[in-house]
């Protein structure tokens, strides 16, 4: 697994675990899914995304998007 794969799953699971704590706890859990919106849509424009930082750290290969 890439750090770029990496990055969209961890961001795809934190959406929908967001989603679920959004119907069951508080809406207000809906502003972490636009949170991670808005930083994807941030690190397609500037190349800085913290969590392929954090990836990085961890010995993922890197890809692509985030070298």
């Amino acid at each position: 697994m890439t750090i770029d794969r990496a990055v969209m799953a961890f961001a795809g699971l934190v959406v929908l675990v967001s989603l679920a704590l959004a119907q069951t706890q508080s809406p207000l859990w809906l502003l972490l899914t636009a949170f991670v919106g808005l930083n994807l849509i941030q690190a397609s424009f500037t190349g800085f995304c913290p969590a392929a930082m954090v990836f990085k750290r961890l010995g993922v290969k890197a890809g692509k998007a985030f070298t």
